[in-house]
């Protein structure tokens, strides 16, 4: 039983000592006539939502308790029916910023004769199913006394509060509690318990809680590892280090950052030099809004995910040309200051736009231990300002855009990972591999999927590595042994993420089709279940029900109905194969041979608009001979062969580039679609690169040729839409597939679907449209699969 203090209320105790935890609006005995057990679903552990419950309860004059569990927050309120009413509908309505309650249930309860509310400390009975919070920015009230020198917090970096600061990164086991967080081997000063053990402080239950004299520190290390400088002479030294040109690791909430000016080219081209990082854009944190308005214009709704909780990269239009870092780009990726220490380089004298990268060589995940950051990253960084508080997992910053449909999230990570993303009907865990690009993993328990945080290419054994680490990760935090579990994966037999699978104990093992996994990704987070779609699934490749390459896809019917291939790009024959998305030109000799002979002459070498690299011309010739050649129906590769013929005849340096390069070429050109004549079973794309090809010949500017292209596909789109509402009884456009990450193509789709009679558009929402969301779409399909008889 919780003791009694002299008031009359309840007192619990935690590891890190006694705390009070009472109400004191007596009289309570007579005004208790009715009793609620009410559960809360959602975000409600490590963001002060027990002291926001303490403070409306004992506001509206309740008595009773609140504690975490394994699924949740749980509160016993008794008072009057009217004030426990009033209690519940403020608490869905008003709950802490960092809160987002997914469900609220209350049901009658026994009276229990408490004399006031009390924080009771957490409940374990089986295995959790709450969802973690993400992490979270710095907030303002924090920001605050980080600048006041008066503060026994002023300048300390790793100050947080119940709204700010490191969740997930930190989770070492749940229900969340310092004991099961990187923070339990500092105990608290009395200043900091005192805070910690108040329900009327924000700090109350701050996992992470600490102060200068009870916390971790920053220090500055030498590239051998020796301690030059901690506090706010690291800082000071970094701050002049960057601005002077240096490469700085610095660590930060999910892992490592590289850090130079991103003003001076001679820094950022010396980071891409020693990174191994030839043309991907970089991303830049900028100083502050005002300084963001500076590098991107933009619009309200680029702002608003800027200022978001999850704080990710933003792609937006540049306002100015950053040569190194955005070679040959339109748009550059900004991101705000989201931890203390990003704010107190800025004000240490910081320049005011640091490219902030992933601290890692090209390919490899993002470093996040000191040790392994002091290896990996020798000869890349000149110095390391590193943390004392491990980081528990790395995660990566997020990357999202603001799109003609709505924000789409590109790269999910830190911000919003691990929540929950959609609710799925009962039923044993379903752990999902992914696929071997853009890798995230998926684990369905208590009918919440969650969702990885972004674990990259799986082509590197550090990657591979990680990928395991972060399987291993999922099921040890939500206590799931994948024995009992139904384990899904990619039909593809040689990704590594399918072997994986194959190598764990399950229950029930379930193969699934990636582009199906594309299009159930966005119906599951709808819950749009038994909904009859039509549906585009659109992307570079994918292993297809007959072993072929997929990629330019039609599908009809439902998530609990299945989905049926309808249609699909007519198969070109690629000479290398996948090999091909590598070198445009050899992608386009696969659509020139496929070419009537009237129309496959080809790009002439001879014509300077059309030169070609001699790679095109042994391409072409094994192609006509049907040789060393692969069947595809990839909309990618048409992407690529299209950007061939505007101009882009050499070999990519990171996936997507060349449509990339076609997209951006588009936007300054107006022109008519091409013809893509699409039978009911094919989109024949002959016309189109034929069309393509003989405007080209003429002179044509390559950027109206691209957009036409552009043109070409969007009607085809909107074409296919009207079929399936006609034909097939759809109620919506699914859209999903690497392909719609094309802000302009999604324009264009746009534009023709607002017409009337159109169907509405569904794209991902919650994960990415790329291979980042096809978990989701695995564990959803698996969990339809009805079990083998046995």
């Amino acid at each position: 039983m919780p003791a009694r203090n002299p008031l009359g209320t309840e007192r619990a105790g935690t590891e890190a000592g006694p705390y009070r935890a009472g109400a004191r609006v007596p009289p309570y005995n007579e005004r208790m006539t009715e009793a609620r057990k009410i559960s809360v679903r959602g975000i409600v552990q490590g963001v002060g939502f027990r002291p926001f419950v303490f403070r409306l309860a004992e506001r509206h004059g309740l008595a009773g308790w609140v504690l975490n569990g394994e699924r949740g927050v749980e509160i016993h309120a008794e008072g009057s029916g009217d004030a426990i009413d009033a209690f519940l509908a403020e608490l869905q309505a008003a709950p802490p910023p960092a809160a987002r309650i997914a469900s609220c249930d209350a049901v009658p309860a026994a009276l229990e004769g408490h004399a006031g509310f009390a924080i009771r400390t957490s409940a374990r009975e089986g295995a959790p199913t709450v969802r973690v919070s993400p992490d979270l920015p710095v907030c303002d009230a924090c920001l605050a006394e980080l600048d006041d020198p008066a503060d026994r917090r002023a300048g300390y970096p790793y100050i947080n509060c119940t709204n700010c600061g490191p969740r997930f990164s930190i989770v070492l086991g749940l229900p969340y509690d310092r004991p099961l967080t990187t923070m339990k081997d500092w105990p608290l000063c009395d200043d900091c318990a005192r805070e910690y053990g108040d329900p009327r402080d924000r700090r109350f239950h701050a996992q992470p809680v600490a102060c200068p004299a009870c916390g971790p520190r920053f220090r500055l290390l030498s590239v051998d590892g020796r301690e030059t400088a901690e506090g706010a002479a690291a800082l000071a030294a970094v701050a002049a280090a960057l601005a002077a040109g240096a490469i700085v690791a610095v660590k930060g909430i999910g892992g490592y950052h590289l850090a130079c000016d991103a003003r001076q080219p001679a820094a950022v081209a010396a980071l891409r030099e020693r990174k191994f990082r030839k043309e991907r854009p970089f991303a830049v944190m900028a100083r502050d809004l005002t300084e963001a308005g500076t590098l991107v214009a933009l619009d309200p709704e680029s702002r608003a995910l800027l200022v978001s909780s999850a704080r990710p990269i933003v792609l937006v239009p540049a306002r100015v040309e950053l040569t190194e870092v955005a070679p040959g780009h339109r748009e550059l990726g900004v991101m705000l200051p989201y931890a203390p220490l990003h704010h107190l380089l800025f004000a240490a004298g910081a320049p005011p736009a640091l490219v902030m990268t992933s601290a890692n060589r090209s390919s490899e995940p993002i470093a996040y231990r000191d040790d392994e950051a002091l290896a990996s990253l020798a000869g890349i960084a000149d110095l390391f300002l590193a943390g004392e508080r491990p980081i528990a997992r790395r995660v990566d910053d997020s990357v999202a855009r603001a799109g003609a449909f709505g924000p789409t999230i590109l790269r999910r990570s830190r911000g919003y990972a691990p929540s929950s993303v959609a609710a799925f009907p009962a039923g044993p865990p379903i752990l999902a591999t992914g696929a071997d690009l853009k890798n995230a993993v998926a684990l369905v328990v208590g009918g919440q999927a969650f969702v990885s945080q972004h674990v990259g290419d799986l082509d590197h054994l550090a990657a591979r590595e990680a990928f395991e680490g972060t399987l291993r990760d999922l099921c040890r935090m939500w206590e799931v042994d994948p024995q009992g579990a139904i384990v899904a994966h990619d039909l593809h037999p040689d990704y590594h993420a399918t072997r994986a699978a194959l190598a764990l104990p399950a229950a029930r093992r379930v193969a699934v089709q990636h582009h199906r996994a594309h299009v159930a990704s966005v119906l599951a987070e709808r819950g749009a279940w038994e909904a009859p779609v039509v549906a585009l699934a659109w992307d570079g490749t994918g292993y297809g029900d007959d072993g072929g390459i997929w990629g330019g896809e039609v599908f009809a019917g439902s998530l609990a109905g299945g989905l049926a291939r309808r249609a699909h790009l007519a198969p070109v024959q690629l000479p290398g194969g996948d090999a091909a998305a590598l070198y445009p030109p050899q992608c386009l000799a696969g659509f020139v041979a496929g070419l009537d002979p009237s129309a496959a002459e080809g790009p002439d070498a001879g014509a300077p608009a059309l030169a070609m690299p001699t790679r095109y011309a042994l391409a072409l010739s094994l192609a006509s001979a049907g040789e060393r050649v692969h069947a595809s129906t990839s909309i990618g590769r048409l992407f690529d062969a299209l950007a061939a013929i505007c101009g882009f005849t050499r070999e990519i340096t990171f996936e997507g580039q060349a449509a990339i390069g076609l997209e951006q070429l588009a936007r300054g050109g107006r022109a008519a679609a091409y013809p893509l004549p699409w039978s009911g079973e094919e989109l024949d794309w002959r016309p189109l690169v034929a069309a393509a090809l003989d405007d080209r010949r003429r002179g044509r500017d390559p950027a109206e040729i691209a957009r036409a292209a552009h043109e070409a596909l969007a009607g085809a789109a909107a074409a296919v839409a009207a079929h399936g509402r006609e034909a097939w009884g759809a109620e919506a456009l699914v859209l999903s597939g690497g392909v719609f990450q094309n802000a302009l193509l999604l324009e264009l789709i746009r534009e023709r679907l607002g017409r009337k009679g159109s169907l509405p558009a569904w794209l991902n929402r919650e994960v990415p449209p790329n291979d980042g969301g096809i978990a989701l779409g695995q564990a959803a399909l698996a969990a339809t699969e009805p079990a083998a008889p046995r």
